[in-house]
């Protein structure tokens, strides 16, 4: 069993030994925007490619996923999708997120709250940060095993699940964990 590396002010996953990790997550920053955010999982993804290469793990059963890191301002997590692995339509309960491909290709199926469902495809190295108000899908690629790299902030904020896209509200209430904050 492994245990996590854990300081007052973070926590990291045990495998990832590189010194610029607790360098990029900033434990005071409280509240990450969403640009803060993208560039969080862009840099873990560009620079920590080789740890987080040898951490990843794909499993035919199901999505795999490691913690990668935790404050008390954000939570990093790395996913691995094999081709038709995916989601079920969430929002993310009023925190703001990021994500960046590490490897492969992503298809996000997306909605804001009133508008149209959207379709992009996500390519290693493309990265979005997206706020509050955004539910979405995340599909793995045919033909590919794709790892992406995603941030929360604030963490461990339950995400919220639809049956479609098109049942997501006009607006997405903030969850009571938020309502102190």
């Amino acid at each position: 069993m492994t245990q996590s590396i854990t300081r007052p002010d973070f926590e990291i996953h045990p495998q990832l030994a590189d010194p610029l990790l607790p360098d990029l997550l900033h434990p005071e920053r409280l509240l990450w925007t969403p640009r803060e955010l993208a560039s969080l999982t862009g840099t873990v993804a560009a620079e920590l490619t080789g740890a987080l290469r040898e951490l990843l793990h794909f499993d035919e059963e199901q999505r795999w996923w490691a913690r990668l890191a935790l404050t008390d301002g954000v939570e990093l997590w790395l996913l691995s999708w094999l081709p038709g692995q995916h989601t079920k339509p969430h929002d993310h309960g009023g925190a703001a997120g990021s994500f960046t491909v590490l490897q492969g290709e992503l298809t996000e199926e997306y909605r804001y709250p009133g508008g149209p469902i959207r379709r992009r495809q996500h390519f290693a190295g493309d990265g979005i940060g997206f706020g509050a108000g955004r539910a979405h899908q995340v599909i793995g690629a045919a033909g590919t095993r794709s790892a992406s790299v995603h941030a929360y902030s604030p963490p461990l904020v339950p995400t919220r699940e639809y049956t479609t896209l098109h049942d997501v509200p006009a607006e997405i209430p903030p969850l009571p964990a938020l309502a102190h904050q």
